[in-house]
């Protein structure tokens, strides 16, 4: 009989289960379930109803299984990657009382502030808590439901993250990791405990909403009788402590030594290391947060990446194969056509009331080929910001290793090569998030029978490189590059008061 992993990675867009054999680490099936956000809500208000998530993990297992043509008596342990930051508030029956606010949710700009200024201004906030408290974090979304919806704050019992609650219906237990912990702007990420001043600063009742903080390795508990019957599953399968889609993107792309950076091109953009010690930025724009193999993860954060690229590959009327083939007929740099991609305000810099701008619009730069490679460059660029910053902090890159939907691009992955000026690489296995989440769960169950074993021995054993899309950057490009990181970083900080105006007009 084999012995079988499932690796979860819920998202934004998306759920997808990946079924792993633990002696080989090959995938053996996979599926996926699709949905979008709600509807129709304010300018920067992004929700689901997480009983979606519930329905696309149990429909994307019950596929990966029937994929792999696994028995039920094979699978030992599940692991869960989910969406960062997102508030998930149950009641004291465990009932969900709203709909989840998002990571990409940016509403809630004032309640930051306001807790910021709890704290005693950024530099306390990033004294006591190691970030800054940014719109993105869970902690604003929490202020936000006691200011705008007090009877349903008053409902409140238990705070949940978005990979929390789906542990929680595998399980039915609470249940919060260190890493997936430290994005919530509530973790003293340098000890690994809450904050009672940042708790304080929302309210001091808060601390008995929360879970008790846990270690990576341990498990969120074990596969309860109901869920295991829904999912064709036997009672009793490990759950691991699962985390954040980024920490479980380190460990699916092998990113769990110092040197190694992983960069992910999906919906958002994210830039990260592992590190032995804290990273903490005394700007606020590197989020300082633990990772999910019990050390550190030095993450950047662009919230606009194949945002963009989708909106001119749709207004072009063009398919995926069609929009890379267009973008190829435009030299690097564009001509000088410049996207500052903030469609959806920005993380990485901090600019939540950002528009996108796309710069340098003339007769010769006004086709669809110079708008599709200005979108990916413009995008690679607002990343490159965050590698520059980590660089500056002590975190350097000696490889980069590319996720998500643009690492697909062969023309994209020399746009990031020769934008970061590094070597660029890919993996075999493409699911990293979901992948990283399987592999925790082999060593979370490993070390529950007793076995010493490290993560990194697993990921070195496991995860492997796909050579033949190594990218090498281009030294005939790397000074247009270089020109086009210096005026988007300028527009960026020159437009920042126009940023805000133009948000009052709008809303």
């Amino acid at each position: 009989m084999r012995t079988l992993l499932i690796g979860i990675d819920s998202g934004t867009q998306s759920t997808k289960a990946v079924v792993v054999d633990a002696t080989s680490g090959k995938v053996l099936g996979s599926a996926s379930e699709g949905y979008d956000l709600l509807p129709d809500l304010p300018a920067g208000h992004k929700e689901q109803d997480p009983a979606i998530w519930v329905d696309a993990t149990a429909k994307s297992i019950r596929g990966a299984l029937k994929s792999a043509k696994a028995k039920s008596g094979e699978v030992v342990a599940i692991g869960v990657s989910g969406q960062q930051h997102g508030f998930v508030p149950l009641d004291a029956k465990g009932q969900v009382i709203r709909p989840a606010k998002l990571w990409c949710d940016t509403s809630t700009a004032e309640e930051c502030a306001e807790i910021t200024a709890a704290l005693g201004g950024q530099r306390a906030a990033i004294k006591a808590i190691g970030n800054a408290v940014l719109p993105g974090f869970t902690a604003g979304k929490i202020l936000w439901l006691k200011k705008h919806e007090p009877r349903n704050y008053e409902r409140l019992a238990t705070v949940l993250l978005p990979h929390d609650y789906l542990n929680w219906w595998l399980t039915g237990n609470r249940f919060m990791e260190f890493g997936d912990a430290s994005g919530t702007a509530l973790v003293d990420v340098r000890r690994r405990r809450w904050c009672e001043a940042a708790i304080n600063a929302i309210d001091p009742e808060l601390m008995g909403k929360l879970p008790t903080l846990s270690a990576s390795d341990e498990p969120a508990g074990q596969l309860s009788t109901q869920t295991a019957t829904d999912l064709g599953l036997a009672p009793g399968v490990l759950v691991s402590a699962g985390g954040g889609d980024n920490m479980m993107g380190a460990i699916g792309t092998g990113n769990t030594r110092a040197g190694v950076i992983t960069a992910s091109f999906g919906t958002s953009g994210t830039i990260y290391a592992c590190t032995e010690k804290p990273v903490i930025d005394p700007n606020g724009e590197i989020a300082a947060f633990c990772d999910s193999t019990n050390r550190w993860l030095p993450l950047l954060c662009t919230m606009n990446v194949t945002v963009a690229t989708e909106m001119v590959r749709r207004d072009f009327k063009l398919d995926h194969a069609a929009f890379e083939k267009t973008a190829a007929k435009a030299p690097a740099g564009s001509d000088g056509l410049l996207l500052l991609p903030y469609l959806e305000g920005e993380r990485t810099p901090n600019v939540p009331d950002g528009t996108g701008v796309f710069f340098g619009a003339r007769p010769k730069t006004f086709t669809a080929q110079h708008f599709a490679r200005a979108s990916m460059e413009g995008v690679t660029l607002g990343m490159n910001y965050g590698l520059r910053r980590l660089a500056a902090l002590g975190v350097k890159a000696t490889q980069v290793r590319a996720t998500g939907g643009g690492a697909k691009s062969k023309l994209w992955r020399q746009i990031m090569a020769d934008v970061f000026n590094a070597e660029v690489v890919t993996l075999k296995v493409a699911e990293g998030a979901a992948y990283g989440a399987a592999l925790q769960a082999l060593w979370c169950w490993r070390r529950s029978r007793g076995e010493k074993i490290r993560i990194e021995e697993l990921t070195d054993t496991f995860v492997t490189l796909n050579t033949a899309e190594t990218t090498a950057p281009r030294k005939e490009n790397l000074e247009a590059y270089e020109q086009l990181q210096s005026i988007q970083d300028e527009l960026s900080r020159t437009l920042r008061p126009a940023f805000a105006a133009h948000r009052k007009i709008v809303g």
